[in-house]
């Protein structure tokens, strides 16, 4: 089985409901040209990422229009995207929505909201408070929204739910310079999905954005990855850009029987001592 997907790394415009989703039909009909099953957007691609207080504004529930667009579309290809979601809770959430054949099969809302440095998101959104694998037509996956990624735990709760894919939206801006004079975000995402493809033996899509916000700039790099850490496609930096790859599913349980790690995890004896490790942790005095 084979599945061609597709990353689109574009410019929204920040909390411009209207002009986001009119970005996303045009790269939904040209990845349909590129015979694409699967389409994944960015963080918060229907709104921007540096909202702070536009965040109630822009915020949809899964009945708004905009979103009912988007899953209409879903019955020619399967859609990942982003947006502020209001939750039944009267909470805001970072999350994406998975829509395939024009119903919902998954919403992950993030989990690690970054509030350090020029991020501020745990300032105006909730945090999330699950990790779940879900099904789909071409195989179980799993959402890691940007920072949800760089918390060793979720990629491994998720590879341990059977997730083959790790989608990872993102909204990652430059930052640091390395001696070559490339950004060092760049080269830790490129480091990260690489040892995640390859360690855990999934593939990685990792989508990132571009352009500028209040002077903050996202360098994109979008990339898709084989379990064996093969790059199969890469976006350009400071560009918008649509990738598209085929992805051999059946090499899988090849690649997972060359590479068996994840058979031999041992899941009891890590339930077993991370109990360990929060009962010793909670002994300690203050």
């Amino acid at each position: 089985m084979k599945l061609n997907v597709a990353l689109a790394q574009i410019k929204p415009t920040l909390g411009n409901l209207n002009k986001n989703l009119d970005i996303h039909l045009e790269q939904i009909a040209a990845a349909q040209k590129k015979k694409a099953q699967l389409i994944l957007f960015p963080e918060l691609s229907l709104t921007g990422y540096f909202l702070r207080d536009q965040v109630t504004d822009v915020a949809l529930t899964l009945k708004d229009k905009i979103i009912q667009r988007l899953a209409r579309e879903s019955k020619k290809i399967s859609i990942a995207f982003g947006f502020v979601e209001q939750g039944n809770d009267a909470h805001l959430y970072n999350s994406t929505a998975y829509f395939e054949k024009g119903k919902l099969k998954h919403i992950h809302r993030k989990i690690y909201l970054p509030t350090y440095g020029l991020f501020d998101e745990q300032r105006y959104l909730a945090q999330g408070d699950r990790m779940r694998a879900f099904d789909t037509q071409f195989g179980r996956s799993s959402v890691l929204i940007c920072e949800d990624m760089w918390h060793p735990m979720l990629p491994y709760t998720a590879v341990l739910d059977k997730a083959s894919f790790l989608i990872v939206p993102s909204s990652s801006p430059g930052r640091g310079l390395s001696k070559e004079g490339k950004l060092q975000s760049s080269q830790t995402w490129e480091q990260l999905n690489r040892f995640y493809a390859q360690f855990y033996t999934v593939f990685v899509l990792y989508v990132n954005r571009v352009g500028f916000e209040d002077g903050v700039h996202f360098w994109g790099g979008s990339e898709i990855i084989d379990p064996t850490g093969k790059v199969l496609a890469k976006a350009k930096e400071n560009k918008t850009d649509l990738i598209t790859a085929t992805l051999s599913l059946n090499s899988l349980t090849r690649i997972r029987t060359q590479n068996p790690l994840l058979r031999d995890e041992k899941f009891e004896l890590t339930l077993r001592e991370l109990q360990r490790v929060q009962n010793e942790q909670f002994k300690k005095p203050f």
